[in-house]
C-alpha cells in the first residue's frame, strides 16, 4: 500500500479510544428507545410523562452541541472528551438508582448534557488528527458505534427487560465509560494550553433556545393535533426565528462566532449538511416506522421486532468499508447517490407490504436498505471536512451535527403525523397496514429528494491536505486525536 493508502497508526488509537465511549451513547439511546412502556409500569406513571426521559435528553443535546466548538479551544480536546465522559457515566448511574420518573428525567438530562459533547466532539478529534488523509476510511471506522447500536441496541434493551431488572438498561454504560476513559487517558494526545477564547453569549443566548424550541416542537407533532398544536407551533416558530437571527448575528462575528455560519460558503460543508438534514429524516423516521410495523401489523413483541431489524443493521456493517474507499477514490457525490437510491429501491417493499407479506423478502430488503445506509453515512460525515483549515474542523462538526439532529427529529414528526392522518378510519390489520403504507411512500420520497442533491457534493476524490491543514506543534505524542460519531 503506498503511504496515502496507510492509515496512520496514531489516528488508529485516537478513533480506538473514541469509539469506545461512544458506544456507551449509542447503545444507551437505542436500548432506552425499546423500554418507555416498561418504564412508565414500573415507575407507576403515564406514558406521556415517562417519554420526558428522551425529550429531555434530547433538548440536553439541543443545549449542549452548539458549546463544543468554543469548549474544545478554550479547554482543549482530550480533557472535554474525558470530561464529557465521566458526565455520561455519572448521569447512567444516577439513572440506575432514580426512584421516580421526575428523578429518571433529570438524570436522563445530565446524561444528554455529557451524550452532546461527546457526538461532535469525536468527529473533531478524528478529522484534526487525519490532516485530510483518507477521511473516507477513516470515517468508515469511526462510524462503528452507529452501526453497531441499531443492531445490538434493540436486542440488548429487549433482553434486559424480558430477563433483569429496568436499572440494568443503564448498567449496561458503566464498562463502556470506564474503559472508554482509561483508553482516553493514554492514548489521547496532551493538550496544548488551552486558548483564552471569548465566548459569544448573544450566539449562545440565540442558537441553544432555537435547538430547545425547534426539537421541542418536533417532539410534540406526534400527539394529537400534529402541526397544528400550540405546543408545537410556539416552540418551533420561536426556535427558527431565534435560529435565523443568530445565523445573521454569527455572520456579522465572522470567525469569533460560536459557531462560524459563513462555513455554509463552502460547498461540501452546505451540500453535506443539507443532506444530513435529508439522512437523518430518513434514518431516524424510518426507525419510528419499521419498528411499529412489525409491532402493530405483524403482532410482534419489542424484542421480535428488534430482532427484524438486524439484517438492517448488518447491512450497514457490510457496505462501511466499502464505502469508506470508494469515497477516497472517487469521491462523495457517487457513492452518495447510489447509496440514497438503494436506501429508497429497499424501502419500496414495506410501501407495498401487507399482514401477510413474507418476513424473509422484508427482512432481505432490510439488508438492502442498511447496506445503502451505510454508503450514505460514511461519505457525507467525511465530505464536510474536506479542504477546511484545522480551526474551521469543530465548526464544522457542529454543523453536520445540527443538521442530523434537526433532520432526525423532523423526519420522526412528519412521519408520525402521516400514519396518524392514514390510520384515520382505518379497519382491522389491512386498513392499520395500508396507513403504514403511505407513511414507507412518504419516506421513500424523502430518499428521492436526497439523490437529487447528492448531484451537489462534490464529485473528484478528496484533495491532499493543505498547509493549513497541517498538524499543531504536538506534546510528547502520546497519540493521536480522537473521534466517533453516533446517530440516534
Amino acid at each position: 500500500m503506498t503511504e496515502k493508502q496507510k492509515l496512520d497508526p496514531a489516528v488508529v488509537r485516537i478513533s480506538f479510544a473514541v469509539i469506545t465511549g461512544a458506544l456507551a451513547v449509542v447503545f444507551d439511546t437505542t436500548i432506552v428507545s425499546v423500554a418507555l412502556h416498561t418504564l412508565a409500569t414500573e415507575l407507576h406513571t403515564s406514558v406521556d410523562t415517562i417519554q420526558w426521559v428522551s425529550t429531555g435528553y434530547l433538548l440536553a443535546l439541543g443545549v449542549t452541541i452548539p458549546l463544543v466548538g468554543w469548549a474544545q479551544q478554550r479547554f482543549g480536546g482530550k480533557r472535554l472528551w474525558m470530561l464529557a465522559l465521566t458526565i455520561f457515566l455519572i448521569g447512567s448511574i444516577l439513572c440506575s438508582m432514580a426512584w421516580d420518573a421526575p428523578s429518571l428525567i433529570a438524570f436522563r438530562v445530565l446524561q444528554g448534557v455529557g451524550g452532546g459533547m461527546m457526538l461532535p466532539l469525536m468527529s473533531t478529534l478524528v478529522m484534526q488528527a487525519a490532516h485530510g488523509q483518507n477521511l473516507g476510511r477513516i470515517m468508515a471506522t469511526v462510524g462503528l458505534p452507529a452501526v453497531l447500536g441499531p443492531i445490538l441496541g434493540p436486542v440488548i434493551g429487549g433482553l434486559i427487560l424480558s430477563a433483569f431488572d429496568w436499572r440494568w438498561l443503564f448498567w449496561v454504560n458503566v464498562p463502556f465509560c470506564v474503559v472508554g476513559l482509561i483508553l482516553a487517558a493514554t492514548l489521547l494526545p496532551k493538550d496544548v494550553p488551552g486558548k483564552n477564547v471569548r465566548l459569544d453569549i448573544v450566539g449562545l443566548v440565540l442558537l441553544s433556545p432555537s435547538m430547545v424550541g425547534i426539537l421541542y416542537g418536533l417532539s410534540n407533532v406526534s400527539r394529537d393535533g400534529g402541526f397544528g398544536r400550540l405546543d408545537v407551533l410556539i416552540p418551533l416558530i420561536a426556535g427558527v426565528l431565534l435560529l435565523v437571527a443568530f445565523a445573521f448575528w454569527a455572520a456579522r462575528l465572522a470567525g469569533s462566532a460560536l459557531v462560524d455560519v459563513r462555513l455554509f460558503r463552502h460547498r461540501p460543508v452546505a451540500s453535506a449538511s443539507a443532506l444530513m438534514f435529508l439522512s437523518g429524516a430518513s434514518l431516524y423516521g424510518a426507525m419510528l416506522l419499521l419498528p411499529l410495523y412489525f409491532q402493530e401489523v405483524r403482532g410482534m413483541e419489542a424484542l421480535g421486532a428488534g430482532l427484524m431489524l438486524v439484517p438492517q443493521g448488518i447491512g450497514t456493517l457490510f457496505s462501511r468499508t466499502l464505502a469508506g474507499r470508494l469515497t477516497d477514490r472517487i469521491g462523495a457525490r457517487w457513492v452518495t447517490l447510489v447509496g440514497f437510491a438503494i436506501v429508497g429501491i429497499a424501502t419500496i417493499p414495506f410501501a407495498f407490504a401487507t399482514p401477510t407479506t413474507n418476513e424473509w423478502l422484508l427482512m432481505g430488503a432490510l439488508l438492502l436498505r442498511g447496506f445503502g445506509l451505510g454508503a450514505v453515512t460514511i461519505p457525507l460525515m467525511a465530505v464536510a471536512f474536506v479542504g477546511l483549515e484545522r480551526s474551521d474542523v469543530p465548526h464544522a462538526s457542529v454543523l453536520t451535527r445540527i443538521a442530523q439532529q434537526v433532520g432526525g427529529s423532523f423526519g420522526v414528526a412528519l412521519l408520525a403525523v402521516i400514519l396518524q392522518g392514514a390510520a384515520v378510519g382505518a379497519h382491522g390489520l389491512a386498513g392499520i397496514a395500508d396507513a403504514f403504507d403511505v407513511a414507507f411512500w412518504w419516506a421513500v420520497g424523502f430518499t428521492v429528494l436526497a439523490v437529487a442533491l447528492s448531484l451537489l457534493l462534490p464529485a473528484a476524490a478528496a484533495p491532499a491536505p493543505s498547509p493549513a491543514v497541517a498538524p499543531a506543534p504536538a506534546a510528547p505524542p502520546a497519540a493521536g486525536e480522537l473521534t466517533a460519531s453516533a446517530n440516534p
